[in-house]
């Protein structure tokens, strides 16, 4: 199928109730970098606090990437900065601290395969059965962007460990594929409605200080989210395709 097709059937799938998503246990939700998590999953994020419902944040790759030539932000500054921001991001939908893992894989080079991939699997398995995981959510397998397919197969390998766990992606660059690109077959999944916890994540989204503004001003190679990227996030929904095993 299409992206064009599939995507505009995945703005199609009805929406549900978190534990209609989830039916049981608790949830994961793997970022392939700090913020994924805000734009893809914020409003699962917060519902899930909201209702009691168990959820750890793995963030996969250390988020050094964003700014590589940066003179005020050598990496291990930047690191540090992304973190902070994750946890005021995940504050803002009421995720303690404790609830957050950072696996810290290079930025733009995480592993899908090896010992590093297979650690960074058993990371993601071990927060699951921490919280008694009925699902993981990750990043959709045809984002345009290495880490979060890697983190794709990450989670893969980690459900695939878990026995009776579902699998979800939810799409944060999938959405600026070429519209003939061919992605599968038509989509299975839910949609999850945005508006109860629309403040939250506009917070969240705006705690990524280092992406969504001139924070960081002295690299002519740096990333920030347009707000047209931060606007569709905050749209009626969110999306999650069901993986199959």
């Amino acid at each position: 199928m299409r992206a064009d097709a599939f995507l505009a059937a995945a703005a199609a799938l009805p929406l549900r109730d978190l534990r209609e998503i989830v039916p049981r246990g608790g949830i994961v939700v793997v970022a392939p970098h700090p913020d994924d998590e805000s734009l893809g999953c914020g409003a699962l994020i917060a519902e899930a606090c909201l209702r009691g419902i168990p959820l750890r944040l793995v963030v996969v790759s250390d988020g050094t990437g964003s700014h590589p030539t940066s003179p005020s932000h050598p990496p291990e500054r930047l690191r540090a900065l992304r973190e902070a921001e994750t946890l005021a991001a995940a504050a803002c939908l009421g995720l303690p601290a404790a609830h957050v893992a950072f696996l810290r894989l290079p930025d733009r080079f995480v592993p899908a395969e090896g010992p590093r991939a297979e650690a960074a699997a058993e990371a993601i398995a071990a927060a699951a059965r921490d919280c008694g995981a009925g699902a993981l959510f990750v990043t959709w397998a045809h984002d345009p962007h290495g880490d979060h397919r890697a983190s794709a197969a990450l989670a893969r390998t980690a459900r695939d460990r878990l026995g009776d766990v579902r699998l979800y992606a939810y799409p944060v660059w999938g959405w600026t594929l070429p519209p003939e690109t061919e992605v599968g077959p038509p989509p299975r999944g839910a949609r999850l409605a945005v508006a109860p916890h629309r403040d939250a994540k506009a917070a969240a989204i705006a705690a990524h200080r280092s992406q969504t503004t001139t924070l960081i001003a002295d690299d002519p190679q740096g990333f920030r989210l347009e707000p047209a990227m931060i606007a569709r996030f905050l749209r009626e929904d969110e999306i999650v395709l069901a993986v199959d095993p």
